[in-house]
């Protein structure tokens, strides 16, 4: 009966563990983009500050295909058609 209310135990710190740490790694990333980005001068936090930490920070790189950077859609599509262009010539 013992051993049934440890594990309980367990999984109960697991559960809330896991939200604490989400919620934490969540702040740093807001802190390490508003501090390294141009939001500081104007107290603010944007998509851009998020998407260039995640670029160009070691520890957030793994969140590039989570947080990419915007792309107009003129550009996306001007970058298909040279693409296009590219593959036609070889």
């Amino acid at each position: 009966m013992s051993k049934i209310k440890d594990e309980h135990a367990s999984s109960n710190k697991k559960m809330i563990s896991l939200p604490i740490s989400r919620e934490l790694f969540v702040q740093h990333l807001a802190h390490s983009s508003f501090n390294n980005g141009p939001g500081k001068e104007t107290n603010s936090l944007s998509y851009s500050d998020l998407a260039n930490t995640a670029e160009e920070t070691e520890t957030f790189h793994f969140l590039t295909d989570i947080l990419p950077k915007k792309i107009l859609a003129r550009d996306y599509l001007r970058t298909l058609e040279q693409m296009e262009e590219e593959d036609a010539d070889f």
